[in-house]
């Protein structure tokens, strides 16, 4: 493709783009595919000879498109946010044009300095320790980009790793000499049952025992069961060397207590407390809801992700470490391939992570800061707030449901009144619609469903829909549970008897109904249907 046809292609494919977007919410949600449905359409090889941009682009719009997930959606509320926004996608079109891989400094100075900078900037908005960051002064660490919270997660574990062998070779055992694979069955990690189940993935990859502890009733770690394990791995010979803190878990948004657990693991030899906010961590740029990051003095890294909720697209994981010097002891080799005359002088990124290659992330990230301001992203996040309390006043006013979780930010998990299965169904029959998403989560042992506002241009209006699409599905549940629940027992009703019953069941008796607990005996049920000839 040359240059002027790109220019034209470039053009088209912006208003594609903004013809997608205007008109998304007429899409189904989800696609109406089955595993295996794009290669029944496309060719099994590659094509020998050049095509056309216009067949490629019908192939687009006919075959990709018929099974995207619609993330950017107004009724999309399953997961988090999936970032997004224009001045991002052209910030990522701009890096992508440069095409520069900013391993170093001298690689691409712009690429090095622009990340060191909007990272200090997000560190400060968002309150963090002057050690984390860069440019203040004595700070000892840092933020650099990162693809995801999970290799925030992987990194921070490996550098603790090191920094905990490190401490037996040479402090405990005095054998420097050992390699670091005889030390690695007397290291333990903990986290939380609620923590992102990456915790679990980095221990096994990094060879790690890992704790994984009950909560409290709100989904918080507290100190003293984290106390009372390590004093318990400590008897058996262990070395406790990291703990991963949650500030907004995926299942409920709940908060672990980061000050208790930050006591403990300073009273401990090198335990290093990591903090994963990947969904939270931005809306601590608001100063009503820096209460949250209560504790974080006691943390030696943090990540937050704003590809989930400062509408940058993905991948933009942002992590801070209070000590640089440590992390790049971990990580640092240096090819004289890679050697530069600015290495005294300047950062290079490629001992900030594993992978070599990095891409010129921070211009989404700096696009964004500079088209929004700080005050576009609060009132953007505030927003989604506001929505969330709002879906959550509409769900305690009906008697048929319950909040489970706390709801502080976005997300809201809710339930019928009801035994798992029957919560199942109708999760199950909310999605089939394609007019609405959602997805389950376990809290308080309890199966519920994660509300969670996702757009960027959220409104009452779209909670309203997504409201109403709940509550009618809910109500032929509930019909359903009622119509069974006063025939247990009886003859069987035929198929007009049943109809005017259903018919005729009151508001009232339907609520008092499903708030009964007894209904949680009820085995799975089967939704009221012109199919169904008995009860």
């Amino acid at each position: 493709m040359e240059i002027e046809e790109f220019r034209q292609h470039g053009k088209e494919m912006v208003d594609y783009i903004c013809d997608y977007l205007k008109n998304i919410k007429s899409l189904r949600v989800r696609p109406l595919v089955e595993p295996g449905y794009l290669k029944n359409l496309l060719p099994k090889e590659a094509p020998e000879e050049p095509e056309e941009w216009d067949a490629i682009m019908h192939d687009v719009k006919t075959k990709i498109m018929m099974g995207v997930t619609h993330w950017q959606h107004p009724r999309f509320h399953a997961y988090f946010p999936a970032g997004n926004s224009f001045p991002s996608i052209l910030g990522d079109m701009l890096s992508d044009a440069i095409g520069c891989i900013g391993f170093s400094w001298d690689s691409s100075p712009a690429c090095t300095e622009l990340e060191m900078i909007v990272l200090d900037w997000f560190g400060r908005a968002i309150g963090l320790p002057d050690d984390f960051i860069l440019s203040s002064k004595g700070s000892t660490g840092g933020g650099v980009l990162q693809s995801s919270a999970s290799d925030c997660v992987l990194l921070t574990m490996l550098v603790a790793r090191n920094e905990a062998i490190n401490y037996l070779k040479t402090i405990k055992t005095k054998k420097p000499e050992l390699e670091h694979s005889v030390f690695l069955s007397q290291l333990v990690g903990y986290c939380s049952k609620e923590s992102h189940s990456c915790v679990e993935k980095a221990a096994k990859i990094l060879l790690i025992k890992l704790r994984i502890l009950e909560p409290d009733d709100n989904g918080s770690l507290r100190g003293e069961t984290l106390k009372a394990h390590i004093e318990e791995d400590k008897a058996q010979g262990l070395l406790p060397f990291f703990v991963s803190a949650i500030l907004g878990s995926t299942a409920s948004c709940s908060f672990d207590n980061l000050t208790e657990m930050g006591v403990v693991c300073k009273e401990e030899k090198c335990c290093w407390l990591h903090v994963d906010a990947a969904y939270a961590g931005s809306a601590f740029i608001c100063p009503e809801l820096k209460y949250l990051l209560k504790g974080i003095e006691f943390a030696d890294s943090f990540n937050v992700n704003p590809n989930k909720w400062l509408l940058v697209n993905f991948d933009c994981s942002c992590l801070w470490i209070r000590n640089k010097t440590k992390l790049t002891d971990a990580l640092t080799v240096n090819p004289i391939y890679l050697q530069h005359a600015k290495e005294e002088e300047a950062i290079d990124y490629r001992h900030w992570g594993i992978p070599l290659s990095r891409r010129f992330r921070s211009l989404k990230l700096w696009f964004v800061f500079r088209k929004y301001g700080l005050s576009g992203l609060r009132s953007y996040i505030r927003n989604h707030i506001k929505l969330a309390r709002y879906f959550e006043k509409l769900v305690k006013q009906d008697g048929r449901f319950e909040v489970v979780n706390d709801v502080r930010l976005g997300l809201v998990c809710f339930r019928l009144l009801a035994c798992d299965k029957i919560n199942v169904n109708l999760l199950e029959k909310i999605n089939s619609t394609g007019k609405l998403l959602v997805t389950p989560a376990k809290v308080k042992n309890k199966f519920v469903i994660r509300f969670c506002v996702n757009s960027e241009r959220a409104t009452k209006a779209d909670i309203d829909c997504a409201w109403e699409i709940i509550g009618n599905y809910a109500k032929l549940v509930a019909t359903n549970l009622l119509s069974k629940k006063v025939c247990a027992g009886k003859l069987k009703k035929c198929k007009a008897q049943r109809a005017a019953f259903v018919r005729n069941v009151s508001r009232e008796q339907l609520n008092k109904s499903v708030e009964d607990r007894n209904l949680t005996d009820l085995a799975s049920p089967v939704l009221v249907s012109e199919s169904d000839e008995e009860i």
